[in-house]
């Protein structure tokens, strides 16, 4: 089963400018990489990604590696990626989420949140697998803060979201309380699942990541800004996008794709 978000229904009042700049910042660091040789690649990776050992200094990288501080990683580790599939995934989820976050926050408190949150994400993932010497990268973390966010100011908003089941493909509007609550669900016992110290995805940086964006949201929206915010549509299957345009309302209240 896949399930892939594309839209929602809040009204974006002001342009995603923040949201934007990350996508790009995302997208041109990831065309850099793989503008490298291999070698050179994963060299790279040693040196901008997040090692837990080397962090708290119970390990060292070689001298050729130690291209910038090791607290500097919490944020470089971000901006990289393991792959294109890596990277769209991310983008796809802060461009649908992180949209909302910023009509809320702004411009400098959405940036600020993004980081802050993965740099929480990263060292929760630090916490949880002190002695870890594989590189973390990625920006789950932080797009897990921008989750948490939306999560607490549109609790009750819809997500329109594809389907795709063997050769059955349907989208689905789902209640963003449902998505995103089973989303970190999912990720908590993932990670209670996972033996510290084995590769692979960092579940625990995820979950960090998501609860600081839930108590960072609170302090940096705007005035004004209501927290839980009422729903504006009900939820429903949709068959066809036109027909989730027409159920949802007028194309000025549809927070999708606009031309």
């Amino acid at each position: 089963m896949l399930a892939i978000p594309l839209y929602d229904d809040t009204p974006k009042i002001h342009m995603p400018l923040a949201t934007a700049a990350l996508v790009a910042a995302c997208s041109l660091v990831f065309l850099w990489q793989i503008g490298l040789p291999p070698r050179t690649a994963e060299r790279a990776i040693y040196s901008y990604g997040m090692i837990p050992a080397v962090l708290l200094g119970s390990a060292e990288l070689p001298a050729r590696l130690q291209i910038i501080p090791s607290w500097l990683t919490l944020i470089t580790c971000q901006f990289l990626h393991a792959g294109l599939l890596h990277l769209l995934g991310n983008m796809l989820y802060l461009w649908v989420f992180g949209r909302g976050v910023e009509s809320a926050l702004g411009f400098g408190r959405c940036l600020a949140l993004y980081l802050a949150s993965g740099v929480v994400a990263a060292l929760t993932q630090v916490f949880m697998n002190p002695t870890g010497d594989v590189p973390m990268i990625g920006a789950n973390g932080a797009i897990a803060g921008v989750l948490g966010a939306y999560l607490i100011l549109k609790p009750r908003g819809n997500v329109v979201v594809l389907v795709w089941i063997f050769i059955f493909v349907r989208l689905v509007s789902l209640p963003v309380e449902f998505l995103l609550g089973l989303w970190f669900l999912l990720q908590l016992a993932s990670g209670l699942s996972t033996t510290p110290g084995e590769p692979g995805v960092a579940f625990w940086a995820h979950v960090g990541g998501f609860v600081a964006g839930i108590c960072l949201v609170v302090v940096l929206r705007r005035r004004g800004t209501r927290l839980m915010q009422p729903r504006r549509t009900r939820s429903y299957y949709v068959a066809r996008p036109r027909e989730a345009r027409q159920r949802f309302g007028r194309s000025g209240d549809w927070g999708g794709p606009r031309g």
